[in-house]
């Protein structure tokens, strides 16, 4: 079992690599880590003692005062070094860097010091460690303003605001789920290096943000599944779809056609494949309890009352929808958000499921925890 630490474990970056660890328990141990420890040195000795490997993701991106950015990153790489020094620590140890280091900023010029500050102490002590030079990384739950382009235009786009693109940049891109398994793919490297990500995706800002538009015009406004021409893409839309209101957007009612025949509803307008499937739910029983990290899903509820529950994983939070047949709705599952449906009615609940890839056992993208 290796026993990894992570500084920042609440930042951007820092959430995703944690909770991609813990889904493979068997692997790994996560060790706890709070950031008011970085001013308290008992706790940060045995946080560090207790470790096989780190990665320092904690640091300050924006800021009033540019020199509380650098005052910050280069003071906390300081207070790790001298635990390390204190705790005499052997382990692999990792920095996360940034292509800003290039670009003569506060913020870059911070973080090359910080880099070579911790590049002098593992030859110094004959440590492991790598310095992870970092392109511009999106996914869910970035924080608009701070993380990306990217998630300040799905911000606004959903608020009903009007981005305002002030350089047209050419930006070199890498999706979090890319970050993170490359990240832990160097787990145990050997060798000490600056290892430069490389990244997946070369994009104009403005490309971005029609395509961020064309998802808000087609998905949040019809409810249509756009089409997608690459994984990028349908990685964007796994980002916008992060920053809908779940207390105010779901369930969707569908326009049900009635007529003496009976009613008629059209499911899912597709610009894209997939798999649909039908289910029925004995009174009392639940489906589901697992979330997807990837995958897009829809659940429709035609016939019957259902609750459906979501939870994002590491929060406590419920969202709870209650549907019903005579009023056919839908809820479209955010990724890593565990889920379910009960049937909390007096009949057969009748649901229909789309997801859009095909499932496979050897690459299910599902994981299982309760709401």
């Amino acid at each position: 079992m290796i026993k990894v630490g992570v500084t920042g474990s609440n930042g951007f970056i820092g959430w995703h690599l944690c909770r991609t660890l813990e889904l493979n328990t068997n692997k790994f141990e996560l060790i706890e880590f709070k950031r008011d420890w970085f001013n308290e040195k008992a706790n940060l000795d045995s946080f560090v003692s207790k470790c096989d490997i780190i990665v320092h993701l904690a640091g300050l991106n924006r800021h009033s005062e540019e020199s509380t950015i650098y005052d910050t990153n280069v003071g906390l790489a300081e207070k790790l070094i001298e635990s390390f020094k204190r705790t005499g620590f052997k382990g692999q140890f990792m920095f996360s860097s940034s292509i800003q280091e290039e670009r003569n900023n506060t913020f870059g010029n911070s973080k090359k010091v910080a880099r070579e500050l911790f590049a002098n102490w593992a030859d110094q002590s004959n440590a492991t460690f790598q310095g992870l030079i970092i392109p511009n990384v999106f996914g869910a739950f970035g924080v608009p303003f701070y993380n990306s382009v990217i998630s300040t235009f799905c911000h606004q786009l959903v608020n009903g605001k009007t981005p305002n693109i002030e350089t047209d940049a050419t930006l070199n891109l890498i999706y979090i789920n890319e970050l993170v398994k490359k990240i832990i793919d160097l787990f145990n490297a050997e060798t000490n290096v600056n290892n430069f990500i490389v990244h997946t995706d070369t994009y104009k800002v403005s490309e971005i943000l029609e395509l961020i538009i064309k998802f808000k015009n087609k998905y949040f406004e019809d409810g249509q599944i756009p089409s997608f021409n690459n994984h990028f893409e349908i990685n964007l839309f796994n980002t916008f779809r992060s920053y809908l209101d779940l207390n105010t957007h779901f369930p969707i009612k569908y326009k049900n056609n009635i007529d003496e025949r009976g009613n008629f509803v059209e499911i899912i307008r597709l610009e894209t494949g997939g798999q649909i499937s039908f289910s029925t739910t004995k009174k009392e029983v639940t489906r589901g309890n697992h979330f997807h990290t990837r995958k897009i899903e829809r659940f429709s509820v035609i016939k019957g009352k259902a609750l459906i529950q979501l939870r994002k994983i590491g929060t406590t939070k419920e969202f709870n929808y209650y549907l019903s047949g005579e009023e056919p709705a839908y809820v479209d599952m955010p990724i890593w958000y565990t889920h379910n449906i009960k049937n909390v009615g007096e009949e057969e609940l009748y649901t229909i499921f789309w997801i859009n890839e095909f499932y496979d056992a050897n690459d299910s993208d599902t994981y299982f925890e309760k709401v």
